[in-house]
């Protein structure tokens, strides 16, 4: 059943304009990293000179969405699916991923850092070699306790009981796989999913103690140094040009302390941290913060340099874009969310093709919905409907605010708008999240 989509490479070809471009694919997914915590998006303490450069180079989005929380996040990312559908960490086997199908149309595929979608265990058909990626490595999951257990492969290989060194690590294997395990006569996509900046936060200690802004500013500047020696491999391999860069985080900062209060197995200043800028709240919660995210593109020639887009953007399109670019078939037989967000990427669209967006707040069914500048809340958004460290639940009734003006969500629209407040609890009760 689930590859009754695929069809030969040659047809393609023969059938999309799209097939010409082909570019590779390079996909940086950092973990609870805020809109506010990357200097080209107003943090005045972190240095990001990397991130920073990669702006100047392509594209920044300020209206990114991914969902709130890690799980969740990565299924929404590989199938185009809201979580109601993909099912966040608990993600069937027979979801089907990007990695799946771009393999229909010669890529090649590799996976590497945090997984998080097999509900942290080793099951063999939700694990990447089965969701369509030809090499892993990285962990099934987070490292709350302190501890990360690594997989290569379907394989166990080994743990560490030292963050400081896994987002050198990631780097390091994924510039390996670019140096020596690719096909340089074919085209790749590379999945890289950071650990950091999640829980147990730690930098090595060429980083540590060097930021303005503690510890978790000492492992953001080392994400970006890292980042910047994986985007000069590209340069060094002759990879640039026809290289896609997608850079982006998979929900908000933690910075709301209602679950951890009491728990004394973080390092002094690694667990509320992050920063969300201008927005409200952030990782759990259904407010910006949660699930609007920094996000940069760069493929020279193709996605405009400087430019600064506030179009409607979001993970779930990632699939569907990267399917017209490559040339591969969208599955028909299961609703897909996201849209194809080429014209958008490559400056031919400056609002690109998302009206509409879905929020969660930590479970996977949606409590909100923004269509263009409007967003509308459901009512009862409680700790027990919902997740136990959010602190932030508002009125728990209908709120309503233009985020063109107020993206910092304070001033509540609902009794001045009624009319808007009905038009989208009619949209919000008319999606269907069932199939």
């Amino acid at each position: 059943m689930k590859h009754l989509f695929t069809l030969s490479l040659a047809l393609f070809v023969s059938l999309t304009a799209s097939a010409q471009l082909r570019p590779n694919i390079l996909i940086i997914f950092t973990d609870d990293q805020g809109y506010g915590d990357v200097g080209c998006y107003g943090n005045e303490k972190l240095k990001t000179p990397r991130l920073d450069q990669l702006a100047m180079e392509g594209t920044r989005f300020t209206s990114f969405y991914a969902q709130p929380v890690c799980g969740p996040s990565r299924s929404a990312l590989l199938t185009g699916r809201y979580p109601a559908r993909s099912l966040g960490w608990s993600m069937p086997a027979d979801e089907i991923t990007f990695a799946e199908l771009i393999k229909t149309v010669g890529y090649q595929t590799a996976c590497i850092g945090k997984w998080d979608v097999s509900n942290r265990k080793p099951i063999i058909d939700r694990m990447p070699n089965a969701q369509g990626f030809e090499y892993y490595f990285g962990p099934l999951g987070a490292n709350d306790g302190g501890r990360v257990k690594f997989h290569e492969n379907n394989e166990a290989a080994g743990e560490t009981l030292d963050m400081s060194s896994l987002t050198r690590m990631y780097t390091s294997k994924a510039i390996d796989y670019l140096k020596r395990q690719r096909d340089p006569a074919k085209p790749f996509i590379l999945y890289v999913a950071h650990t950091m900046m999640h829980t147990v936060v730690d930098a090595s200690p060429k980083f540590r103690g060097n930021s303005e802004a503690g510890l978790f500013g000492d492992v953001v500047e080392e994400f970006d140094y890292e980042t910047g020696r994986l985007i000069d491999t590209l340069d060094e391999l002759g990879l640039r040009e026809n290289t896609l860069v997608i850079y982006t985080s998979d929900n908000g900062p933690w910075n709301q302390p209602r679950y951890y209060e009491n728990n004394k197995r973080h390092p002094e200043g690694a667990v509320f941290w992050g920063g969300t800028g201008p927005l409200r709240a952030g990782k759990g919660s259904a407010y910006e913060g949660g699930s609007r995210v920094p996000c940069i593109v760069r493929w020279p020639g193709h996605v405009p340099a400087g430019r600064v887009s506030n179009a409607l953007f979001a993970t779930i399109d990632l699939l569907p874009t990267i399917g017209y670019l490559s040339g591969y078939k969208i599955p028909n037989d299961r609703m897909i969310d996201g849209v194809n967000q080429t014209d958008l990427l490559l400056g031919k669209s400056k609002s690109g093709d998302r009206k509409t967006f879905f929020y969660s707040q930590i479970s996977s069914d949606p409590v909100g919905i923004r269509n263009g500048k409007w967003k509308l809340l459901m009512p009862e958004r409680t700790p027990e409907k919902h997740h136990r460290y959010l602190t932030d639940f508002g009125t728990n009734d209908f709120e309503l605010y233009n985020l063109d003006s107020d993206n910092g969500e304070q001033n509540n629209l609902a009794k001045q708008r009624p009319e808007i407040v009905e038009r989208l609890r009619k949209q919000f009760l008319e999606a269907n999240f069932n199939n």
